[in-house]
């Protein structure tokens, strides 16, 4: 986990990178550092922005929706995709509509019982196993599907449920699993171009 010091410390290192564009690994360095940066800061304002309403209550509803099909996928070693499929759209939608309360309880419990009731086999793939680099954690991919789904809702005119699936329904997901990759930690709005354009920038 990354703490202040850490974040100090890469804020200060800002000059240096800059000054040395040529050195284009010290620059990936830093875009993945900030990067887990930023989340975790996030990962923070979380609990903070329900406790002082900062945010939409739904958005963190959804969030925490994300976080946990995130959850249950790396427990089981599925893709996301098969996961929201295997879930379905009504336990989805109850997720959703329950996430203050499931929040508040145990996530392992949680998900334990979402994987018995929709009957969810163990896979074979295992994207935290294969990454070269340091992981983010479900809350951190569960904040990435957040925006997307958001955007995808406001762009099409969607309800949040038909926005989740259709995001996870496309190559962008695959796009976002791949922890050796840059993609997951791009910018929102880059990420939901990718989507809304089928290419990546």
């Amino acid at each position: 986990m990354i703490n202040t010091l850490f974040v100090d410390i890469i804020k200060k290192s800002i000059p240096f990178i800059i000054s040395t564009p040529a050195n284009a690994e010290n620059t990936r360095e830093y875009n993945k550092l900030a990067a887990f940066a930023s989340l975790e800061s996030s990962r923070k304002s979380f609990s903070d922005s329900i406790m002082n309403g900062r945010e939409d209550p739904k958005k963190n509803d959804l969030f925490f929706t994300c976080s946990l099909i995130d959850y249950i996928a790396r427990k089981t070693k599925n893709k996301l995709a098969s996961v929201v499929h295997a879930l379905g759209r009504n336990s989805i939608a109850k997720i959703y509509d329950l996430a203050d309360v499931y929040h508040s309880d145990n996530i392992d419990r949680v998900s334990a019982d979402f994987i018995e009731y929709a009957k969810i086999k163990t896979g074979n793939f295992d994207n935290v196993k294969d990454a070269q680099y340091a992981v983010p954690s479900h809350w951190d991919i569960g904040k990435v599907y957040k925006r997307l789904i958001l955007g995808i809702a406001r762009e099409h005119n969607l309800d949040i449920i038909d926005a989740l699936f259709a995001a996870y329904d496309s190559f962008v997901s695959d796009k976002i699993d791949d922890y050796n990759s840059s993609f997951y930690y791009d910018a929102p709005q880059n990420i939901l171009n990718a989507y809304l354009y089928h290419e990546i920038e």
